[in-house]
């Protein structure tokens, strides 16, 4: 409410003008002109005023109702302010604009009389304030960083087959300064999620107190009332690094993060209507682009001030806590069970782990160089190298036992032993695996693969295919993968694991390693000739 006392005794006893008036008072010169106008026609009030008067009591005498009450000028279409507000807060990117050219149109047709925009605006803001309650955060400079996804996406190109993949925008913003970062993002898994919150705070020089998030999966996992979310393990990792504090929002409450609503709602109505025009073809042009015109919205100085939100920023900037020396790194985290050969399988590479651990299962949590493996308790039970090839294995002699043959089933005996059931050929295939790695327990995965196969196909297919592997010399697990199930096709019925093979494969004997040497073979076979050739003599 304008001071009504101040203006009727500045305009009468010190005679300012219209002008100076509207300059003092922050008014404008036509609602001051109005105001004096329906003072002098007030018959119930006149200058000098009367001991103890009140602004209020002023505004009730000269136009004749309680402020506030907006009385009804039936001359004009009333708009259908609840509709318009629940179009406003409901509606991405709903304008004031778009809402009275809506109402103007309804007039026409109806050849009702329409408020004019700038009385249509007033009126909706004294609905609002008479109607809806509102409370204004005050922002504390270096207290806050909310953050949040972009409506709005854009599609990247694939040059060669022409893929649309679509590009999320990333938006960060400090409340205090209103300094804005973006970034394109191609996915929004935790890896990448907690890439762009590193990059906002190197960007911003520094870490907020206080991030403020939404409910997106990648930040929280439950957030039922409040006051104790759930968060997303790694996010609440990231935040302990950093030193700072994840606070999500209310659920479906975004006002609890107006200033990077704010800033995703200059985006869309702003540049990114330049971007949409464009055609990308890589992630980094995009981003480049993005980062172009961000930049100069962050220079460019705010409506009707002479500074801009870079300038706020370089104040802000010295309050922020300083950057750890190094970025949190994403840790991807399993649970495993330490396997008869000393070993867990993470990312189809092989890590050994201390004999104590046999059988037992481990926590592990991997970056992008390193793996961890902790005891279900959290120790730390070893450290490795991320493995840089599949199939890798990394093994520590002092994690295995000096005598584990004795210590598990699994050793090269119980492997050969098996292969003899099999054939002659598979045991060569078995005895070469055994030998093809500098520690042998780490043979022992591929051995029991191999004569698994049993399971499915026949221990005639798995024993033909091994001929195959040894005769065209690609003595390995893969080989016999992709080889077996060509075998047994040819063989056909009885190269596979039916009911009648199963009783076939019964019973069989275990032979000495060496009984299919080809030497003995040969010896045997003249052997027999002999005595042949005796017996005809």
């Amino acid at each position: 409410m304008l001071d009504y006392k101040s203006i009727i005794i500045k305009r009468y006893a010190l005679g300012l003008s219209y002008k100076e008036l509207a300059e003092e008072f922050s008014a404008s010169k036509s609602g001051i002109n109005d105001f004096i106008r329906a003072f002098e026609r007030c018959e119930k009030l006149s200058y000098p005023l009367p001991e103890g008067i009140t602004n209020y009591a002023i505004y009730e005498l000269v136009y004749g109702h309680e402020p506030g009450t907006n009385r009804r000028n039936d001359s004009y279409e009333q708009p259908d302010f609840p509709t318009i507000f629940k179009q406003m807060n409901e509606r991405k990117n709903m304008t004031l604009v778009y809402l009275w050219s809506r109402y103007q149109k309804d007039c026409i047709a109806k050849a009702a009389k329409p408020y004019q925009y700038r009385q249509f605006c007033e009126l909706y803001g004294r609905w609002c304030r008479e109607n809806c309650e509102t409370l204004h955060i005050q922002a504390v400079i270096g207290q806050k960083m909310e953050v949040d996804f972009a409506g709005k996406t854009f599609e990247l190109i694939d040059k060669l087959t022409g893929e649309i993949t679509t590009i999320v925008v990333f938006v960060a913003v400090l409340p205090y300064s209103q300094y804005i970062y973006a970034e394109g993002m191609v996915s929004s898994c935790e890896p990448q999620w907690i890439e762009v919150n590193n990059h906002a705070l190197a960007y911003f020089g520094g870490v907020p107190t206080i991030v403020v998030c939404d409910n997106c999966k990648q930040a929280v996992s439950a957030n039922k009332d409040w006051i104790d979310p759930d968060l997303n393990k790694d996010y609440a990792a990231w935040a302990d690094h950093n030193h700072t504090v994840i606070l999500p929002a209310k659920v479906r409450k975004p006002k609890w993060k107006s200033s990077v609503e704010n800033a995703v709602g200059i985006l869309e109505k702003g540049f990114f209507h330049d971007l949409e025009e464009n055609r990308y073809f890589s992630l980094e042009q995009f981003n480049k682009d993005l980062w172009e015109k961000l930049d100069a919205l962050n220079h460019e100085n705010f409506k009707k001030k002479d500074y801009s939100r870079y300038d706020q920023w370089l104040e802000e900037r010295s309050e922020l806590l300083p950057l750890p020396a190094v970025p949190y790194e994403y840790m991807e985290r399993r649970t495993a069970k330490v396997s008869a050969d000393f070993h867990v399988r993470f990312d189809n590479a092989y890590y050994s782990v201390d004999k104590a651990y046999l059988h037992k299962s481990v926590l592990i949590a991997a970056s992008a160089t390193t793996v961890n493996i902790y005891s279900m308790k959290g120790k730390l039970i070893v450290s490795w190298r991320r493995a840089s090839r599949r199939g890798e294995w990394l093994t520590d002699p002092a994690h295995l036992p000096e005598s584990y043959k004795q210590m598990s089933e699994w050793n090269a005996t119980y492997f050969t032993r098996k292969a003899m059931t099999v054939g002659p050929n598979t045991v060569k295939v078995i005895e070469h695996i055994l030998r093809s790695r500098e520690h042998e327990v780490q043979t022992y995965r591929l051995c029991i693969g191999i004569l698994n196969y049993t399971k499915k196909y026949s221990k005639l297919a798995l024993e033909d295919c091994c001929k195959l592997a040894i005769d065209t010399n690609h003595i390995s697990y893969s080989f016999i993968k992709n080889s077996i199930a060509a075998v047994a096709e040819e063989i056909g019925s009885a190269g596979f694991n039916t009911k009648l093979n199963e009783e076939r494969n019964k019973g069989a004997f275990v032979m000495s390693p060496h009984a299919g040497d080809i030497d003995r073979l040969l010896s045997k076979s003249s052997k027999l000739a002999g005595e042949v050739r005796d017996e005809e003599a």
